[in-house]
């Protein structure tokens, strides 16, 4: 699994067939993609590691503080892209995605285990497999992979 973890000023998506939009204010925006063999075991670690993560500055300036500290907000949007592979040719391949039906699930799984981490009213998302308009205000910038096995 991994988790693209950017710090944000402020975040929002919008689904225009669904006239669906969810915004946040400051926080995190967390890309979510669900590799093939991953497990609720692989959800926890990312979810908590991403609520966890000391990347919001303390009053000295230091990237010491977490989501929880600052009582920030998390947007959750699905991203099966991250396992993009473009190594052979121009045309990425999503072989090592998860299937839809599985990635679904991992997904609501790590919505659910973040609102415990945070609090449901702190948790937003996207709505999984639809196109959709993301905007990200970056905060720094600061971006940081979470991933729960090593890929090296």
């Amino acid at each position: 699994m991994r988790a693209l973890v950017q710090r944000v000023k402020e975040g929002g998506v919008t689904v225009a067939e669904n006239d669906y939009r969810q915004t946040i204010t400051t926080g995190m925006v967390v890309l979510l993609g669900v590799k093939d063999g991953d497990s609720e075991t692989d959800v926890n670690f990312v979810a908590d590691k991403c609520c966890n993560l000391r990347i919001f500055e303390d009053d000295n300036g230091k990237m010491n503080l977490s989501l929880k500290d600052v009582e920030g907000e998390m947007l959750i949007i699905s991203q099966f892209t991250l396992y993009g592979d473009a190594r052979k040719g121009n045309r990425p391949s999503f072989s090592n995605a998860a299937q839809p039906k599985h990635a679904e699930e991992l997904y609501q799984k790590f919505i659910d285990r973040t609102k415990e981490n945070i609090g449901s009213e702190k948790v937003k998302t996207g709505i999984f497999a639809a196109m959709m308009e993301v905007k990200i205000v970056n905060d720094g910038p600061v971006t940081i992979m979470v991933t729960s096995k090593d890929e090296s």
